[in-house]
């Protein structure tokens, strides 16, 4: 999962207060509705999470994640208007465990790869280290700040990371990120050694301001993904039940919208579901 703040401002700059809330806000969302969190790294403009959602509640913990920390920081930061770029977040579904290790290892060697610092370790913001996998958790008390004593928000919540499904266990998982994050930074070490581009280093992380934004443009009209998957058929398979699931979930819309309340949405609908009560699969 990845979310972009507006004009790309670093509005997500690491600091004290913004770390301290991001990951107490992420503990609750997740112990609220069931999100395993097997990565996080907060960039300034931008969050990668990597999460497996039993539930089927996703779009209840982002909403909840995202509301609380844009209207928090907004507070911080004096500001009224939008906290986030207008699209929603972007989910990709990651098909086998080597995309698992993939995105994980991308997510958290992103601050290397950026030019930022030298390797994930170093950023200053949130950031999951990999041996934190399969440990007990962070206990992370309530901000004072924003948050009232009398609200819905606990006084403390447990952050935790937790290996994902699909391995023999967490030390062969936790092996096999911590291997292909050495190899990404790596790859970007050679990368500003050959352009001579230094890194900006800690100190030049935290002294921007939260209204700066990069200076290099947006790469326009890319293709958003819905699907990771490294091997050709996998990810056919994968695309082919994703088409399959909207040409199920438009028939079943129209039919709804023509007043057949008694039709089937297929599963893994969520708007229809949870908004209007709609009948869905559960096989």
């Amino acid at each position: 999962m990845t979310r972009r703040c507006t004009q790309r401002e670093f509005l997500l700059k690491p600091s004290p207060d913004t770390n301290h809330l991001f990951k107490y806000v992420l503990a609750v969302a997740a112990a609220r509705y069931g999100i395993l969190v097997h990565a996080a790294c907060v960039m300034s403009n931008h969050v990668h999470l990597v999460v497996t959602d039993p539930r089927a509640a996703l779009p209840d913990f982002t909403h909840l994640l995202d509301g609380v920390v844009a209207k928090a920081l907004n507070v911080f930061f004096g500001r009224k208007e939008n906290f986030w770029a207008p699209s929603s977040y972007n989910a990709v579904e990651l098909i086998e465990p080597a995309d698992v290790v993939e995105k994980v290892a991308y997510t958290l060697a992103n601050p290397a790869s950026a030019g930022l610092v030298e390797c994930g370790r170093q950023w200053p913001g949130v950031w999951s280290d990999p041996c934190s996998v399969g440990q007990p958790g962070e206990v992370i008390a309530r901000p004072e700040r924003f948050f009232s004593k009398k609200g819905s928000m606990p006084a403390t919540a447990v952050l935790a990371f937790s290996p994902p499904s699909g391995f023999q266990s967490a030390d062969q998982y936790r092996a096999r990120v911590m291997a292909r994050i050495d190899e990404l930074e790596a790859a970007a070490a050679a990368e500003r050694e050959a352009s001579q581009r230094p890194v900006l280093g800690v100190y030049g992380v935290v002294e921007q301001r939260h209204t700066d934004r990069p200076t290099k443009g947006e790469r326009r009209r890319t293709l958003i993904p819905r699907i990771a998957a490294g091997h050709g058929a996998t990810r056919q398979d994968a695309l082919a039940r994703l088409v399959s699931f909207l040409r199920s979930h438009r028939d079943a819309l129209l039919r709804f919208c023509r007043g057949e309340r008694t039709v089937v949405f297929p599963r893994g609908t969520y708007l229809m579901r949870v908004r209007f009560g709609a009948a869905c699969a559960t096989g």
